[in-house]
């Protein structure tokens, strides 16, 4: 028949076939004799011209460079706005704050001396003495025993100021103090925010150099009453006093209560204008896992800045009280407890930064990255197909798990994105804690799916060794 040939080529092989047989034979000659003729160095068939190179878009290279920068840039002032406006105004937030300054030995030891501060100006032992003096004169004692008394004016002095000093720390140590402490701060976060608008306030001020104090009235109607069941009967005549306690002085407290309006915009809306660049510039990006590694790690990196600058204006802080408080130790106490928050933000953002990097370079498309995961899938695979070996299938379960595992993948992500944007107070323990479950969600959903088996998939591939009769040149 016409359409076969017996010529050595093989009995009964289509023509088409020893065609290209031999159109492969010669190309393989060839080949071999250019290799020959190169010294064992493979040399290059003259090729078809080259298409002409892409466009390499460096303005949109330029333009995600630019966002991501001004997005790593504004974060660290969006997270100090976003403190800074919830403390202003979240009254919850605002006693988390200050609440376990009552609890501190330091700032314990700073209220009780101002509170006998207070006291003893309005006890006069001069004139208590004075007054017995008198009595004893008009009883007819003699001279000496009335100067003996007027010699003791500096130790009943010391003595009452002891007593009190005494009842004082018997105050502060007290859960009466902690509780008057908090309830109080709750009653006044309405009278901070009225201050911070200019509209003044009686529990809590702002002076004019910057001082943040809040009134001790109440805590010395407290100190009073212990003072009185303790015998010191006197106490009970002290007057009602206008006395203070500084929680902060820093001049930076005016500038936010002359620009309050601006700093509850700004917390509000920073933060989203922050993200907002970087996500853009992650999408504008040619290379968008390249681009989400940059953006994750410059995002870390900003925070890693602003700790620097929290540690260096708290040195600041600190030097510019040393000859103004007696209490050194105190405002350090309430310089760190006023910015704890802010630091368990940043640490929280820096670490969902380089979350963030860390799952983009897994996910992306670098050589390293792929080789990781093509390890991982081997691994995978061994581990299956050993449980499969013994009888441990998945079954029905897996078959679906492997046709639909990137929309399972894609759920699990989505997941853990709405757990961290939910979260009324994010934490690097919540970060990590959510990462390392998502992270074992999809190794899991790794080795349970098995990946969808075609019986038809050599069918595709067509290659000279699938002619009948033909075989393989070596």
């Amino acid at each position: 028949m016409s359409g076969t040939t017996d010529d050595g080529h093989g009995a009964g092989v289509p023509q088409d076939a020893a065609a290209r047989l031999a159109a492969l034979e010669r190309e393989n000659a060839e080949l071999r004799a250019r290799l020959a003729a190169g010294g064992g160095q493979p040399v290059l068939v003259a090729a078809a011209p080259a298409a002409p190179r892409e466009p390499r878009h460096r303005g949109r290279a330029a333009a995600a460079v630019v966002l991501v920068v001004l997005g790593a840039l504004l974060a660290p002032v969006a997270v100090v706005a976003a403190w800074a406006e919830r403390t202003l105004t979240d009254t919850d937030r605002y006693v988390a704050t200050v609440g376990p300054i009552a609890a501190d030995p330091a700032v314990q030891g700073a209220v009780a001396g101002r509170l006998t501060d207070v006291v003893m100006e309005q006890i006069d032992v001069q004139a208590i003495l004075g007054t017995v003096v008198d009595g004893l004169e008009q009883q007819g004692v003699g001279p000496r025993a009335t100067d003996a008394l007027t010699q003791l004016e500096g130790p009943l002095t010391s003595g009452v100021e002891s007593f009190v000093r005494r009842a004082a720390d018997g105050v502060v140590t007290s859960d009466a103090f902690e509780d008057a402490w908090v309830q109080a701060n709750r009653v006044a976060h309405q009278q901070l925010v009225a201050t911070m608008r200019g509209e003044g306030g009686e529990l809590l001020q702002i002076g004019q150099d910057g001082q943040l104090t809040i009134q001790l009235s109440g805590m010395i109607a407290l100190l009073k009453e212990r003072l009185v069941d303790r015998g010191l009967g006197v106490a009970a005549r002290i007057p009602e006093v206008n006395a203070t306690f500084t929680l902060m002085q820093t001049s930076q407290l005016v500038q936010v209560q002359n620009r309050y309006a601006q700093v509850v915009a700004l917390g509000t809306w920073l933060p989203w204008i922050s993200l907002g660049l970087l996500a853009a510039g992650v999408l504008v990006a040619r290379h968008r896992s390249r681009a989400l590694v940059v953006a994750g790690l410059s995002l870390a990196a900003s925070m890693v800045l602003l700790a620097i600058g929290l540690a260096i204006g708290r040195g600041i802080y600190l030097d510019a009280l040393r000859d103004v408080v007696l209490r050194l130790d105190a405002a350090e106490v309430l310089f760190d407890q006023v910015v704890s928050f802010l630091r368990v933000t940043l640490r929280t953002i820096g670490v969902l930064g380089l979350v963030v990097a860390l799952v983009a370079y897994l996910g992306g498309s670098s050589a390293s990255a792929r080789s990781l995961r093509a390890g991982a899938g081997r691994g995978f695979a061994r581990l299956r197909d050993y449980g499969e070996g013994r009888g441990v299938s998945t079954g029905p379960v897996g078959d679906w798990l492997g046709r639909y595992r990137t929309l399972v993948r894609v759920a699990i992500i989505a997941v853990a994105a709405l757990v961290l944007l939910l979260a009324g107070s994010p934490t690097p323990g919540l970060v990590i804690g959510t990462a390392l479950v998502a992270g074992a969600l999809v190794a899991l959903l790794e080795l349970v799916a098995r990946p969808p088996r075609s019986d038809d998939a050599t069918d595709d591939v067509a290659a000279p060794t699938d002619v009948p009769g033909v075989q393989p040149s070596r």
